[in-house]
């Protein structure tokens, strides 16, 4: 496991560049305004956070994750803008698909941006039938990025409204990463709310890569002396390529702790 950022350590210390740089290839609705300080100087953000001391912009590799709503992405666009790496909506539960998935992906790879797939939990259904609809539906592929399990509420759901007890939250992450570990030869990153985080106690699981979600302040004030390797600091992005919004997420280390990393985790 390559846990790279202890949420009370340092972090790597990149210059931040001011909004007003120019922006070349920007989506339609990147504009002046829509630059934000605090990220890199290639994407903006509709809704943008006054960040303090340790903002997005100190992390220097980058990347997005997106499901159907982004449509069709142009990821030649999108890497020459800095995305590193994305992660697509594959699956959910046990019988959902994201129809995206297959033409992103194999776009992604195309032009050169590693690239994940990541399944939405839903708590009506057990960790086995998920964690094997997912394997059903997500290819192998030599170099792909680790699955993610995505672990939040169902709160959009008109039909699941479960909300188990953390320990049987818990024993359902295990039994997901397990099954999903030895199908792809690399462990699934968990990715994570800080509502969700506190209320499951996710602090007590062990062995387990975070990618954690803030929004609103860097993740070491939101997951106290948590462990992470992504964070995704927006829901509000703009990103070359892309239309309309998107997440932003940031790496926790530095360019050759990013090669490291994906040498470590890819699918081999």
């Amino acid at each position: 496991m390559t846990l790279l950022a202890a949420c009370g350590g340092s972090s790597p210390q990149v210059r931040t560049t001011g909004a007003s740089a120019q922006v070349s290839g920007a989506s339609e609705l990147y504009t002046r305004e829509n630059r934000a300080e605090g990220i890199p100087n290639r994407f903006g953000d509709t809704d943008p956070h006054a960040w303090g001391r340790i903002s997005p912009a100190n992390y220097p590799v980058h990347g997005l994750d997106a499901a159907r709503y982004q449509g069709q992405i142009n990821w030649f666009s999108a890497r020459k803008a800095g995305i590193r790496f994305a992660w697509l909506k594959a699956t959910e539960g046990g019988d959902l698909l994201d129809p995206a998935f297959r033409e992103n992906a194999a776009a992604a790879r195309g032009a050169g941006v590693p690239v994940g797939a990541y399944h939405f939990y839903y708590f009506c259904r057990t960790a086995r039938e998920q964690a094997e609809w997912f394997i059903a539906n997500v290819p192998r592929v030599r170099g792909d990025l680790p699955p993610i399990l995505d672990m939040e509420w169902n709160h959009l759901s008109p039909t699941c409204k479960l909300r188990p007890d953390p320990a049987s939250v818990r024993a359902s992450i295990e039994e997901f990463t397990r099954i999903v570990q030895r199908h792809y030869g690399t462990a699934p990153l968990i990715y994570t709310t800080p509502d969700f985080y506190a209320r499951n106690d996710l602090g007590q699981l062990r062995g387990q890569e975070f990618w954690l979600r803030s929004v609103t302040a860097h993740p070491q004030d939101r997951y106290p002396n948590e462990r992470w390797s992504f964070w995704q600091y927006s829901g509000t992005g703009l990103v070359p390529g892309v239309r309309g919004t998107v997440d932003l997420n940031a790496f926790a280390g530095s360019e050759s702790d990013w090669v490291r990393w994906l040498s470590s985790r890819r699918q081999g």
